[in-house]
C-alpha cells in the first residue's frame, strides 16, 4: 500500500482506497482488484517553496515600475494658460493620478502671483 498525506492507494492497481481507520492492524480491500492492503495512520506532509520557484511575469515587471521621490514632484512644466487673477499668459503645471486608473488625471496649475487651481481631465 502507498500513502500520500491522508490518501491511501492500492499497491496492486493504484486505485484510491476508502479512508483510513487509523488502526495499523486494519485491512482495506480494493474495490477494483480485490487486493488486501494494510491500513496506515494518516500522515501530514508539509512542503515549502521559495517565491523564486514560481516565476511570474508580473513579479519580473515589478522592478520596471517607476517610483517618484519628493524631489520629482517639485518639477513643474510651463503651459500657455492665462492666470485668471493676474492675467499672465503662462502658468506652471503638474499632473497626478488621484482617482481610479480608468479615470483621468488631475492637473494642478500654479502662477507666479500665487494663484492656484486644479482641473480634472
Amino acid at each position: 500500500m502507498s500513502a500520500i498525506g491522508s490518501l491511501i492507494f492500492c499497491t496492486a492497481c493504484g486505485n484510491l482506497l476508502r479512508e483510513s481507520t487509523g488502526d495499523a492492524n486494519a485491512i482495506l480491500h480494493c474495490d477494483v482488484c480485490g487486493t488486501r492492503n494494510k491500513d496506515t495512520i494518516p500522515q501530514t506532509v508539509v512542503s515549502e517553496s521559495k517565491p523564486s520557484a514560481f516565476p511570474s511575469a508580473l513579479r519580473a515587471k515589478r522592478s520596471a515600475v517607476q517610483e517618484l521621490t519628493a524631489e520629482d514632484r517639485t518639477h513643474e512644466a510651463i503651459t500657455q494658460k492665462t492666470c485668471p487673477q493676474c492675467g499672465r499668459k503662462e502658468m506652471f503645471f503638474t499632473t497626478m493620478q488621484l482617482r481610479g486608473a480608468d479615470e483621468g488625471s488631475t492637473v494642478f496649475y500654479r502662477c507666479v502671483c500665487g494663484h492656484k487651481e486644479t482641473e480634472d481631465n
